[in-house]
């Protein structure tokens, strides 16, 4: 269920829990955000100072099938595919979690050519970022909306506790500008990488 809080634009959907049983890591940082406060809105959470802020802290706890395949999204990820397509959000983060073993699948320079999706750039504390699926952002977003991933690392508190802190401040951005220059200030570097994968893959920002 997508809890709302607060109204109007922007829009901010934040999502976690996608699949398998990520939903172990990720999912209790949009609920203490959700429980956190006094609402002016129709959620528990407290309101952002403008628009609204949705936040769907459980996907599923099936079976996990990549956002790459082309039947999450219809399938497992529906409440997801059925809350964007309500609520047209101009914000929109997933929440997801990985295992050591397996970042160089995420992280990996040659993740364009096997898998076919940019690398996720690293930030900090093992936390990556890169652009949400390819299925879902050519069709459901305009070229100015904010889409992402954030990536924690299994079994890394300080991973989590870092993505709290991203979420709480995009829960309260009001573009995707203003989150750009922010990772540009705070993660010079790792900001042009992801600026120019993106540009490689989806065309000019």
């Amino acid at each position: 269920m997508v809890e709302i809080i607060g109204s109007g634009k922007p829009v901010r959907l934040f999502a976690a829990g996608l699949h398998g049983d990520e939903w172990r890591d990720t999912s209790c940082i949009l609920e203490e955000i959700r429980d956190t406060g006094e609402s002016k809105g129709e959620g528990r959470g407290k309101s952002p100072k403008t628009g609204t802020l949705a936040l769907l802290t459980l996907v599923s706890k099936g079976e996990y099938i990549s956002t790459l395949d082309s039947h999450y999204y219809p399938g497992p990820g529906k409440i997801l595919l059925e809350a964007i397509e309500r609520l047209r959000p101009d914000i929109y983060i997933e929440l997801h979690s990985y295992s050591k073993e397996n970042f160089e699948k995420l992280a990996g320079k040659d993740r364009i050519r096997k898998i076919g999706v940019p690398a996720f750039s690293v930030l900090k504390e093992g936390v990556l970022i890169g652009s949400v699926s390819p299925h879902i952002r050519w069709k459901y977003f305009p070229k100015e909306a904010l889409c992402l991933s954030f990536e924690v690392e299994k079994g890394n508190p300080a991973s989590k506790e870092l993505v709290s802190r991203f979420v709480k401040l995009i829960g309260e951005m009001e573009s995707r500008d203003e989150f750009i220059e922010y990772l540009k200030e705070e993660f010079p570097e790792q900001a042009k990488k992801a600026i120019e994968d993106y540009r490689h893959f989806y065309g000019e920002l």
